[in-house]
């Protein structure tokens, strides 16, 4: 059973991050202490804590001039980062479709289930993506990569879409309507290839999945 220190710090993580993907903290905004710990009502260890544990994941970036701040974002990044995303994610989802392992397929298939019965987005909001689809999305593409057999690469892979959360949620307030894509089709088309061992087919379109989230942001920065 978790103890009551290790229960407050995943409170205050899971809090603190869900602010940072809600806009509440923009990018490159300086992160410190003593604001932190009053809106968390934590104490200062406690939030280098969980500041060093979003650092792992790409969310907050440190440095010694600084300190601790919520991670910039960049077009040169943001290319860098889908580059290496799609070379990792693809490897990782290559091996697993060559592993053709029965019990990685079907929990890829559930995963997929849930995607596809889940709401996208919020009736009351249209604007906003649901949490339920946002877990059931980050659940399915974790499936992706699980069956690689290799923890260090899946450990790399998803470290690097942790890293991707920022611009993902950028990207979903780009196109409220959805109407520049078809999220539902992407991940249908990437499932069927993997179910069926066809290895290049889905990695090529996972690829296409990821590139696309990128063109979309490219796109609407070369026009403001």
């Amino acid at each position: 059973m978790p103890s009551a220190a290790k229960t407050r710090t995943d409170d205050v993580h899971d809090r603190l991050r869900a602010d940072i993907l809600a806009g509440r903290f923009t990018p490159g905004e300086r992160l410190k202490f003593s604001p932190l710990c009053r809106t968390y009502d934590a104490s200062v260890g406690l939030v280098r804590e969980v500041l060093s544990r979003l650092s792992e994941q790409g969310l907050v970036h440190a440095s010694p001039q600084v300190g601790f701040q919520v991670s910039p974002i960049s077009v040169d990044d943001l290319v860098d980062l889908t580059r290496t995303r799609i070379d990792v994610e693809c490897l990782a989802l290559h091996r697993g479709i060559e592993r053709d392992d029965l019990t990685w397929r079907a929990e890829l298939v559930a995963a997929h289930y849930t995607l596809a019965n889940t709401a996208r987005r919020d009736a009351a909001d249209p604007a906003r993506v649901t949490a339920a689809w946002e877990d059931a999305h980050a659940a399915f593409h974790t499936a992706l990569l699980s069956g690689c057999g290799s923890p260090r690469l899946y450990a790399i892979a998803t470290s690097l879409r942790d890293s991707a959360l920022l611009y993902r949620r950028w990207s979903e307030a780009l196109d409220q309507s959805d109407s520049a894509r078809d999220p539902a089709a992407e991940h249908s088309a990437i499932l069927e290839h993997a179910v069926h061992g066809r290895a290049d087919e889905a990695a090529a379109a996972l690829a296409s999945h990821i590139q696309l989230t990128t063109t979309l942001i490219l796109e609407a920065q070369s026009t403001n």
